[in-house]
């Protein structure tokens, strides 16, 4: 969330920024609300200093008792309009996307993305021939026919080999954040609404909730709301900062509209898994933070031997609590091209403030970063990299063993 007064001090700058981020905010009815908000407010902290005098100028004559009716009431009523107002003006407020920073590529989806290093090299293969969903089916290894049958279409099971390395990967990666700092929580898989909201998925991404009818609760999408939720409403000591959390959790999203080709296999669905880097720190950290679990990222998947690219970026694919944001890209070869395996963004004060985070003994919010360590996807274009290669079942389960060991290795 924004503060008021920079939308107070400076309408223009944020009617710019709701229309490069193409957000339709009305920023004059907020202001128009807010100025509301602020009269009532004036007169009421007017009449609450009066309350305590009303009997003893009605007594002394120098108002009539109905006079004295008259403001108490007016009190009653402007506490009300100010409890309405500030309702108003906060969902208002709530609807803006977080600053940007001034480097932003501009760009209306991920193929405005600008590439900014890439390492590794990928084997040229027939797409087809390197298909996890395909290959991993005829090992064994990949069950999606399971899944829906269990579940529904969007969920499947790993088998054999494949289950045992993929918990492998997710292991690796919690040692490598631990030995760099972080430290491990279990979190819950659910939240309630304000915990979304306070993590600025709420009122922005509701259709990708799975609520649960009858319960004020939605399954996470990512332990980042659990993680940060966790430090809502506190004061952080100054201390303490930064602060490093890491968990692994389920992770589920209705993925509504996510269909065909692109989609398909293990790629994206309704549950996945991941293990998230999350940091609180001083606000003046957090750029050099951010670079610092972006490291992480690229030592895990240089560990993991995969072509990978990292990319900045632009304003139409960054959502909107993010700052600035990096994506990592890796090369699938089944698909036959770069997607999207890790998000890396800086989140300045915007979760803070929703969050009520603050650091302790001083005005400032701290600021927050969240940062995909590694999910299933990694292990999705790591087995198509072994097919792609030419490992038949058996050499392939120990490749990716001797990979996956390659990441615990630098923890």
């Amino acid at each position: 969330m924004l503060d008021i007064e920079l939308v107070r001090n400076e309408p223009d700058r944020i009617k710019a920024l709701c229309a490069a981020r193409r957000f339709a905010v009305d920023v004059d009815e907020l202001l128009r609300v807010d100025a509301e908000y602020r009269s009532s407010v004036s007169e009421l902290d007017e009449l609450n200093k009066e309350q305590k005098q009303l009997n003893r100028l009605v007594a002394s004559g120098e108002i009539t008792a109905e006079e004295g009716g008259r403001r108490r009431a007016r009190a009653k009523e402007l506490e009300a309009t100010v409890r309405e107002l500030a309702t108003q003006r906060d969902v208002l407020l709530a609807q803006l996307p977080n600053l940007m920073a001034d480097d932003t590529p501009p760009g209306e989806t991920d193929e405005d993305n600008v590439e900014l290093r890439r390492w590794g090299t990928a084997p040229d293969v027939d797409p087809d021939k390197a298909r996890h969903d395909v290959v991993g089916a005829e090992w064994g290894w990949y069950d999606q026919a399971s899944g829906s049958k269990v579940a529904r279409s969007g969920f499947l099971y790993w088998h054999r080999e494949a289950g045992a390395l993929l918990w492998d990967l997710f292991d690796a990666a919690l040692r490598l954040l631990r030995s760099r700092g972080y430290t491990q929580m279990f979190t819950p898989v659910v939240a309630k609404d304000d915990t979304f909201f306070g993590t600025g998925y709420l009122p922005f991404v509701r259709d990708d909730f799975y609520t649960i009818a009858g319960e004020e609760l939605s399954l996470i999408g990512t332990s980042e709301q659990t993680l940060l939720g966790y430090f809502g409403g506190e004061q952080v000591p100054a201390d303490d900062l930064p602060i490093r959390v890491t968990a692994f959790t389920p992770c589920f999203r209705t993925e509504k509209g996510a269909a065909g080709s692109k989609s398909r296999g293990a790629f994206r669905v309704h549950q996945f898994h991941k293990v998230e880097q999350i940091v609180i720190c001083r606000p003046e950290e957090s750029d050099a933070l951010l670079d610092e679990c972006q490291r992480n990222i690229e030592d895990l998947m240089r560990a993991l031997e995969l072509q990978h690219r990292v990319v900045r970026t632009c304003i139409g694919d960054m959502g909107a609590p993010a700052y600035k944001k990096y994506d990592t890209e890796t090369w699938f070869a089944g698909f036959g091209e770069f997607r999207e395996t890790h998000s890396n963004s800086n989140l300045t004060d915007f979760q803070s403030r929703r969050l009520r985070l603050r650091i302790k003994g001083e005005r400032a919010f701290a600021h927050t970063i969240s940062s995909t360590a590694v999910t299933d996807r990694v292990f999705v274009a790591l087995l198509e990299d072994v097919i792609a290669r030419g490992f038949d079942r058996e050499a392939a389960a120990v490749e990716l063993a001797r990979r996956v060991d390659a990441v615990r290795a630098l923890g």
